[in-house]
């Protein structure tokens, strides 16, 4: 992609996001979900991983998104419409979440059946803490991808805690681990919620997704 080509994708990503962004419902089972055609992306990771922050800046309203410091805080599929155009879907944290036994175990249900066979769904963007890297839980959830032939992105969170040299590291080491995977793409987006590190990206690759059905 040439820099013009690039600026350009970044500038239909400001336009979209300049747009509403409105929650839609919370999803409990399967059969709550939205029935329309609208493209769906979500945003998948570890529970406190800073997914609700992510989305929080990236739709930049604060309160969007319910953030918190309580590890499993979101426990239901939660949708959001961009401007009628794409639904952008909060998942349930997985790995250690302050919560029942029982709880854990149905939203992770939900979560595997979702994403397994959502028609709709176009991309996971997975976010992984950049101050430590892919863990166990995160190679399961992207052999769960690969089997489903699922694309996912790696978003890398939190990198305003890392030096710059350590930044470059942890990008060269997660390519490393995914570059045989052909579920994944290629690109991967260094962020910070705080200091909006990667947000423009971010926005501009759910446009050119949103764009493939719902020209602006």
């Amino acid at each position: 992609m040439t820099e013009a080509e690039d600026r350009a994708k970044i500038e239909t990503g400001r336009q979209l996001f300049a747009r509403p962004v409105t929650f839609l419902r919370s999803v409990v089972g399967l059969e709550h979900l939205p029935t329309d055609a609208l493209p769906e992306v979500c945003f998948a990771g570890r529970s406190n991983v800073g997914k609700s922050s992510l989305i929080n800046a990236v739709c930049n309203q604060k309160g969007l998104a319910r953030s918190s410091n309580t590890p499993g805080r979101t426990r239901e599929l939660n949708y959001f419409s961009v401007a009628d155009r794409i639904y952008l879907v909060d998942l349930p944290g997985y790995g250690y979440a302050k919560a029942p036994k029982a709880d854990i175990a149905r939203w992770t249900a939900l979560t595997r059946a979702y994403l397994r066979g959502r028609a709709g769904l176009r991309r996971v963007f997975l976010l992984i803490d950049a101050r430590h890297g892919i863990k166990d839980t995160d190679i399961e959830l992207m052999d769960m991808l690969g089997e489903a032939a699922v694309t996912f992105q790696i978003i890398l969170t939190k990198a305003d805690k890392l030096k710059k040299g350590q930044a470059e590291a942890m990008l060269k080491r997660t390519h490393a681990q995914i570059n045989k995977r052909a579920a994944a793409h290629p690109v991967i987006i260094l962020t910070s919620s705080e200091k909006k590190t990667g947000i423009d990206a971010i926005r501009a690759e759910i446009a050119a997704l949103a764009l493939d059905v719902n020209p602006l």
